[in-house]
């Protein structure tokens, strides 16, 4: 049986929320990502994960503002169309809990940063015969040290955008025979 796994974008999702103007949390998604993972549930610490999200793929429910997000005031997706991240190394946390940590690159700036992985599931086989499993990773990060430094300053003090932004993976993976 195969260790080799590739992300279903179609049953995948790459979500973030932010502060706005220091009230409320505003979430979007990125609507295009695929990925592929080297699991062996006998050796968790040997798991390797490569992921690509496209930045022009951001949604917001708000044209206007995903406009903005995709201007190189934010992500500037002309120039880096792609978010990416590369693990490094992988800790088990109990049977079903993950720490990856790995590289993340937004906006031409690459961070190591910490996911911590709730999964992977039980193998489950769908109607179609594909061995899938499924996994939710968070992580926080500061985007200005992505090089996302945009803001506006309010009247009343503070900001509009806020600087943490906590990032939620929900994928579901299919083995590769």
């Amino acid at each position: 049986m195969s260790n080799q796994w590739i992300v279903d974008a179609s049953h995948s999702n790459a979500s973030f929320s932010v502060r706005h103007m220091m009230i409320t949390n505003v979430r979007g998604e990125f609507q295009k990502l695929e990925g592929k993972v080297s699991w062996d549930p006998a050796k968790p610490e040997a798991t390797q994960i490569e992921a690509t999200v496209d930045t022009a793929s951001i949604n917001t429910r708000d044209e206007k503002r995903d406009g903005h997000l995709k201007s190189p005031d934010f992500f500037d997706v002309e120039k880096f169309p792609t978010l990416t991240f590369k693990s490094k190394s992988v800790k088990a946390k109990g049977t079903e809990h993950l720490s990856v940590t790995g590289d993340l690159t937004i906006h031409g700036v690459t961070k190591e940063v910490v996911l911590d992985v709730e999964g992977p599931s039980a193998p489950s086989t769908d109607p179609f015969g594909n061995v899938r499993v499924g996994a939710t990773a968070t992580t926080k990060i500061k985007r200005d040290d992505f090089g996302l430094v945009w803001n506006a300053s309010l009247e009343t003090g503070g900001v509009l955008v806020g600087h943490d932004v906590s990032i939620t993976i929900d994928v579901s993976l299919i083995q590769q025979k």
